[in-house]
């Protein structure tokens, strides 16, 4: 009977080795380019909500809209951070985990390109039969020339010497091709890190100015403005800019050309700029953009004990031919001048829409060209609270909707009147709104974008890494000079490379004389020095 030993018990591994272990697996797994393509397709699905509700950090006033639109899903939405996608946790997690596993994927493919291209060529297969292209060449191929063919068209190379008198010359070219995918991969990284930063460090403010007004560098001053989580409002720098000027030149009904002569101060000096689309003013770091265009209609309320004020109100257009809305708010009026008694229902507001150039002879209100040529308001007229005093946010562009639909606002004008510049609207109570004229306004956008630079270097990167990657075609070719006199050459391609054989023929046909070597001024070579 023979006695079996039992194995030895196996020892469990200790905590810190079985984290180890954890730890090291997991990190392949996020490093690895299956989980970079999910976590980039994941951080593009986590940006649909932003898109598909408004942000806080492009307008609150949406915001404000979409809770009194939808007054139970909107704070539950608020809890997912569906109005603040792009600041949310769950979207700083995917972003954070893409970059670390981009990182975690490149460097190691770093080291690895690097080595092989400091390695030497490796030399051809005992059996160079087996390779995919073998040919055994008729008469007798020149050392030197082959070494000469394969220095002008960028091949590597590298000559052995056996001790048997064999000699074989390996080349290889292709390697720009692993080069361009890392230089693609790079980019992302790039482009990711441009992204954060622009997203924590970019503030922006957009402004409506009237010529002749200025407007200096605060939030206030600002009819909309967004500030990254990293900037504060004293971080904004100090300057004022005025709109001395604003030309539009118009063609066939549509705008060719915008032109804004601007006057600027800062604490470094002052001067004068010719803004135009494309050419942005550069001022304390931040560029001033002019994107817009419309136009101010002047108006003067008379109430009905004779007091006047003058208004300078912007339009926004609602199309091409600039036919724009607006509004005209008097809060202030029918003030009676013996007693200073203000009657609270008495406050005047009016809707109007601008129509730059009115046709006479049609019966359609809006016009088809954009130039002030006959310029009309078209008004609605409402009396008694317009709603200023609750503190909640309105636009400035019509008359409190809630006003009217409440009953707080009662409709003067049963039908919409339409004056001309010069002309007036006169109310029951005998006040009366008289339109003096029309200005015209430039949109500006003052921006500070720390990311930019860092998008467009990763946008040069992917540019410059993409088209090696998908052009560059990795492969090798060998000769072999065998002490009995029979030559060899074999080719292997190292990627999808249906031009193996051509291209294999073409070289032994140039080192055998069959056809004149390539000089360095041919294009068509897409391989590398490398």
């Amino acid at each position: 009977m023979t006695a079996t030993l039992a194995p030895p018990p196996r020892r469990k591994a200790g905590p810190a080795k079985r984290l180890r272990s954890f730890a090291r697996r997991w990190w392949h797994q996020l490093t690895s380019m299956r989980t970079a393509l999910l976590l980039l397709l994941a951080l593009a699905l986590a940006a649909i909500p932003g898109s598909t509700f408004p942000q806080r950090a492009i307008s609150s006033v949406d915001v404000a809209d979409y809770y009194t639109a939808h007054p139970d899903l909107a704070p539950w939405l608020d809890r997912l951070w569906a109005f603040d996608v792009y600041t949310s946790p769950w979207f700083s997690a995917i972003y954070l985990l893409l970059m670390i596993s981009l990182v975690g994927c490149i460097i190691p493919r770093l080291g690895v390109h690097w080595r092989a291209l400091r390695a030497p060529v490796p030399d051809a297969p005992r059996r160079m039969s087996i390779l995919p292209y073998h040919r055994v060449v008729e008469g007798d191929l020149n050392q030197s020339r082959a070494r000469a063919v394969f220095k002008q068209r960028r091949w590597r190379t590298a000559v052995r010497e056996a001790e048997d008198g064999t000699v074989t010359i390996a080349a290889e070219k292709g390697h720009l091709r692993e080069t361009g995918n890392l230089l693609f991969h790079t980019s992302i990284i790039f482009m990711l890190v441009g992204i954060a930063v622009g997203s924590l460090g970019t503030w922006y403010g957009n402004r409506i100015l009237s010529e002749g007004k200025s407007y200096c560098n605060n939030l206030q001053q600002y009819d909309e403005y967004g500030l990254g989580s990293w900037v504060e409002e004293t971080d904004l720098p100090r300057f004022c800019l005025t709109l001395n000027a604003f030309d539009a030149e118009f063609t066939d009904g549509g705008p060719t050309a915008y032109d804004a002569d601007v006057s600027y101060e800062t604490p470094s000096g002052d001067g004068d700029y010719d803004l135009e689309v494309n050419h942005p003013l550069n001022l304390e770091g931040t560029n001033v953009f002019l994107i817009g265009h419309g136009y101010t209609a002047v108006v003067t309320y008379t109430d009905r004990y004779g007091q006047t004020q003058t208004l300078h109100q912007e339009f926004l257009a609602m199309d091409a031919a600039l036919n724009s809305e607006g509004a005209f708010k008097f809060p202030d009026v029918n003030v009676d001048p013996a007693t200073g008694v203000v009657d609270p229902d008495a406050e005047v507001g009016f809707d109007a829409i601008l129509v730059p150039t009115f046709d006479d002879a049609t019966e359609m209100l809006l016009g088809s060209e954009p130039e002030p040529n006959n310029p009309v308001l078209a008004l609605t007229a409402y009396t008694g609270d317009l709603g200023l005093g609750d503190g909640l946010p309105e636009s400035v562009y019509a008359v409190n909707p809630d006003q009217i639909a409440s009953g707080g606002l009662e409709q003067v004008n049963d039908q919409v009147e339409v004056i001309g510049v010069g002309d007036s609207m006169t109310l029951p109570d005998g006040s009366s709104l008289t339109f003096d004229g029309v200005e015209q306004y430039a949109v500006l956008q003052v921006r500070h974008d720390p990311g930019g630079p860092i998008v467009l270097i990763g946008a040069l990167l992917l540019l410059g890494g993409l088209l090696p990657a998908l052009a560059v075609r990795r492969r090798r070719y060998w000769i072999r000079w065998n002490p009995d006199g029979t030559v060899e050459t074999a080719g292997l391609n190292r990627n999808d490379y249906d031009g193996l054989d051509e291209e294999c023929d073409e070289l032994t046909a140039l080192i055998a004389g069959n056809e004149p070597p390539r000089t360095d001024n041919d294009t068509h070579d897409d391989g590398d020095r490398a």
